[in-house]
């Protein structure tokens, strides 16, 4: 039994609008689904990544409309890493962030950049043989295209057993170097990092509330007993619609969750047409009218280039 890799990273945003003009437009990622959070349904909650939705592309928002800016700290996710291609992408990729008004640094086969909220991301040169998975986007050239979710580096007070015994005994991971890991799946793989760091984070706008990796689905619940085996608090089995889910928060107090394949994006919209409607739980369908009324309207860029062409 084997975690393949990432499932996805959910943030938190203050700005629904400008979360999707940078990850659907600047960034040329598709939004796959337009829905809200199951636990607090007056917000939405917007998927991004390739074409399907994969897990491993995935990157989610709770927005909290106006939320105040927050600040990684002390268990929490600083920065993620994104591949892309070549060296070739990164100056593209440098090219057209500075265009659009974000600098950025470059490193040894990286880019590090952050974005409107000031969460920190990473281009990185991936190179180890994960499956791409691209969003089509008519500004940017296939050969450039964000790959998928390569890594992500969290801060932590101190290097813990517990930690390591977590991810090594009961996750499978795999440790590299110091504070280094890598999960290896059957198809895909995922870079973890520990930063030590002192100080204490605050949840707000640009910052990561959770990280979540790719269970099969027939694997599901035998994950829920391991991790409930190695001591952890987890919660019973969740359908949140588009896969199921468990959480539980590992020693430095980073929420994790495991989620599952099925049954994807395209339960309830055309393929061809995700992220278009608003898709809400079946629990708060009769709260569609109002929250159509209180809701931020977004325009899906992928539906206005539709209409356009």
């Amino acid at each position: 039994m084997k975690l393949d890799g990432l499932h996805h990273i959910t943030m938190i945003t203050g700005d629904a609008r400008r979360n999707v003009e940078f990850y659907a437009d600047v960034l040329g990622l598709r939004l796959v689904k337009k829905t809200v959070n199951f636990d607090a349904p007056e917000a939405y909650h917007l998927y991004f990544g390739d074409e399907q939705g994969s897990p491993g592309s995935l990157l989610t928002w709770f927005e909290f409309a106006g939320a105040r800016p927050g600040r990684a700290g002390v268990g929490m996710v600083h920065t993620i890493q994104l591949g892309v291609a070549s060296e070739a992408a990164l100056d593209f990729w440098a090219e057209r962030l500075a265009g659009r008004g974000y600098g950025g640094r470059r490193g040894e086969r990286s880019l590090s950049f952050a974005d409107y909220e000031g969460l920190g991301l990473e281009l990185v040169v991936a190179d180890e043989g994960n499956p791409p998975l691209r969003a089509l986007h008519p500004d940017v050239p296939t050969e450039h295209a964000i790959l998928g979710v390569e890594g992500a580096r969290a801060y932590v007070a101190r290097d813990s057993a517990a930690d390591r015994g977590l991810l090594t005994d009961t996750l499978g991971f795999t440790e590299l170097d110091e504070g280094g890991y890598r999960l290896g799946g059957e198809t895909r793989h995922f870079h973890w990092s520990y930063d030590a760091y002192g100080e204490r984070g605050i949840q707000g706008a640009g910052t990561v509330h959770h990280i979540a990796w790719h269970s099969r689905d027939e694997d599901h619940v035998a994950w829920q007993r391991r991790v409930a085996d190695a001591g952890m608090r987890v919660t019973p089995v969740i359908d949140r619609d588009y896969f199921l889910s468990i959480y539980f928060r590992e020693p430095q107090g980073i929420l994790f969750e495991i989620a599952t394949t099925s049954p994807g994006f395209a339960v309830d919209e055309d393929p061809e047409h995700l992220g278009e409607e608003l898709r809400l739980p079946k629990q708060h369908e009769h709260l569609r009218p109002q929250l159509e009324r209180s809701l931020s309207p977004l325009s899906n860029p992928r539906a206005t280039a539709g209409r356009q062409a």
